[in-house]
């Protein structure tokens, strides 16, 4: 049985979000993949359009690392703008990668860091409101809110995404793969 290749470095790959009654939420075109492994995907959005589930379409602004893994319930996007790295958390299911796109359910909690450390958890009335909605266990609940705090606990580490050395590095091979690509 012959395994099917995944992504590979300087592919682009399609993300779509989910709600957790299964509707599609925000699709993002042409992530450009910088790591594969066994458990996580490291790629980069810059420019990439972004289309929202009411056919609305826009465009980011900056270059911005994002990190997907296969065990832990949270992504990870990096912004890197003028003033700094500014972090845009995810609570949601691991990922799943097929041939169309690398895929997950949105849970509506976000944690925002921005540059000078500040933490902020967002859109709690979106969470208590679409779990009421759409019965999200009481095992779910556990599991985003024991989520929560290894994010916290990465945060205020420094842990992978969250260190300067991280984004330094990912963002300097995205920048060598696109000369590459534009020579």
């Amino acid at each position: 049985m012959v395994k099917e290749r995944g992504p590979r470095e300087g592919d682009f790959i399609t993300i779509k979000s989910y709600k957790h009654d299964g509707s599609l939420h925000r699709t993002w075109r042409d992530t450009m993949v910088l790591k594969t492994s066994e458990n996580a995907i490291i790629g980069v959005n810059d420019h990439t359009l972004v289309t929202e589930d009411d056919g609305r379409r826009w465009v980011t602004r900056e270059p911005a690392i994002v990190y997907f893994h296969k065990h832990y319930w949270f992504n990870i996007i990096a912004m890197i703008r003028d003033n700094g790295v500014s972090y845009y958390c995810n609570l949601a299911s691991p990922f799943v990668l097929d041939k169309e796109a690398l895929k997950y359910i949105d849970y509506d909690l976000d944690v925002k860091v921005y540059p000078d450390g500040e933490k902020r958890l967002l859109d709690v009335d979106e969470y208590e409101a679409h779990g009421n909605q759409w019965h999200y266990s009481k095992e779910i609940d556990k599991i985003l809110k024991e989520n929560v705090k290894v994010l916290v606990d990465w945060i205020n580490n420094g842990k992978g995404p969250f260190s300067k050395e991280y984004v330094d590095l990912w963002y300097n091979r995205y920048q060598e793969l696109s000369r590459r690509a534009d020579s």
